[in-house]
């Protein structure tokens, strides 16, 4: 629904030329809710305004449901008709709700609809709908010095909703709101998306807006991708820094007697108790660092940070176990990696395997 490749945009100022985004690929499927996530100056909004060429692209091409619209922007600074007829298939959504003061919340809703010519009963009509839509048909009289913040947020919802998009652009709406106030429009943004088959795309410095509403995620700093997928693919993936992002576990790394692994779960792997299981299979002690567990998608997921007793080469059974429990390890004190290099990339074989215990009558009465 959303593609952009080799994004560029360069401003320039004073003689200086400052990137803010650098050949930028992203890719958002039709009916998904895709965040991009960053800390500040990472080039998310600068992104997210160059999908609907508020800002033009120094080079690189914007394609919407089909439509290039960097074909259709011309040379010229303002929107010719052609780009202005493809913006209203795109809603906005602003983090300081951009609402007119003077004007009633119903007016304010209507506004699209006066700019694209809709008569005036029309307008009225549809704007009401969409006011019920957001749970706020009450409100269509008052102004918005009267509203609460997630309120006018919601006015700010109902007005990009005004032209019937296919794509709803995101851009920080719930930065500026408390924590219940946040969680009340991420819900109404996610059933939007499933009631009208929206595609949301938005950006975001909170993590916890990933985890709560997003199908797919992309991480941004200094003006790229670092890394981009499906958010279950990315927690399922050794390595990934979204994932560590979305789920830090804590733990100072120790030395080269201990072996610390950052273990992640979800589906049923995430009801069943491995680490118990583990801990008496192999007779060994076992230290839980951290652990950070929640719902994505409607799934369980999370992870754990544990040390075991003894170098990595000790622990090379013990791991592989969790890996046949469906689990995705990685080795947090990189231990894995250089005894890989060390070995020419061959598989390491434990200088001193662990074998199984036998359960003992203490054990037994434990599992009881």
């Amino acid at each position: 629904m959303i593609t952009t490749t080799d994004l560029t945009k360069v401003y320039r100022s004073r003689g200086r030329e400052i990137t803010a985004l650098d050949g930028v690929d992203l890719h958002v499927r039709e009916g998904e809710v895709y965040g991009v996530v960053g800390q500040s100056g990472a080039g998310k909004s600068t992104l997210i305004r160059c999908v609907n060429l508020l800002e033009r692209p120094t080079s690189g091409t914007v394609t919407v449901a089909g439509q290039d619209l960097t074909a259709l922007a011309g040379r010229g600074t303002r929107a010719g008709s052609a780009l202005r007829k493809a913006r209203t298939g795109i809603g906005m959504v602003f983090q300081h709700f951009n609402l007119l003061s003077s004007r009633t919340v119903r007016d304010n809703v209507e506004l699209p609809l006066e700019i694209l010519g809709v008569s005036g009963k029309q307008r009225t009509r549809k704007a009401q709908e969409l006011l019920d839509l957001v749970g706020l048909a009450d409100k269509a009289k008052a102004y918005p010095a009267q509203l609460s913040g997630g309120q006018k947020q919601r006015v700010g919802i109902a007005r990009a909703l005004a032209g019937d998009p296919k794509v709803l652009l995101s851009d920080e709406a719930t930065s500026a709101l408390d924590p219940e106030t946040t969680r009340s429009i991420l819900q109404l943004l996610r059933d939007l998306n499933r009631q009208l088959g929206l595609t949301v795309l938005l950006i975001t410095h909170e993590m916890d807006v990933v985890k709560s509403i997003c199908d797919s995620a992309a991480l941004m700093r200094d003006g790229r991708i670092v890394e981009s997928g499906a958010v279950a693919e990315l927690l399922a993936t050794p390595g990934s820094e979204l994932a560590r992002e979305l789920f830090p576990v804590g733990g100072e790394l120790p030395g080269t007697d201990r072996t610390v692994v950052d273990v992640t779960f979800h589906g049923e792997a995430a009801t069943k108790p491995v680490i118990s299981q583990l801990a008496r299979t192999y007779n060994i002690d076992i230290s839980i660092l951290g652990a950070a567990m929640d719902t994505v998608g409607g799934r369980q997921v999370g992870r754990m940070r544990i040390e075991l007793p003894g170098p990595f080469e000790e622990n090379v059974v013990p791991i592989g176990f969790l890996r046949e429990q469906g689990l995705q390890i990685e080795v947090a004190s990189g231990a894995e990696a250089a005894l890989r290099a060390a070995n020419d990339g061959n598989p390491i074989k434990p200088a001193n395997p662990i074998k199984p215990t036998e359960p003992t009558e203490l054990t037994k009465e434990g599992a009881k």
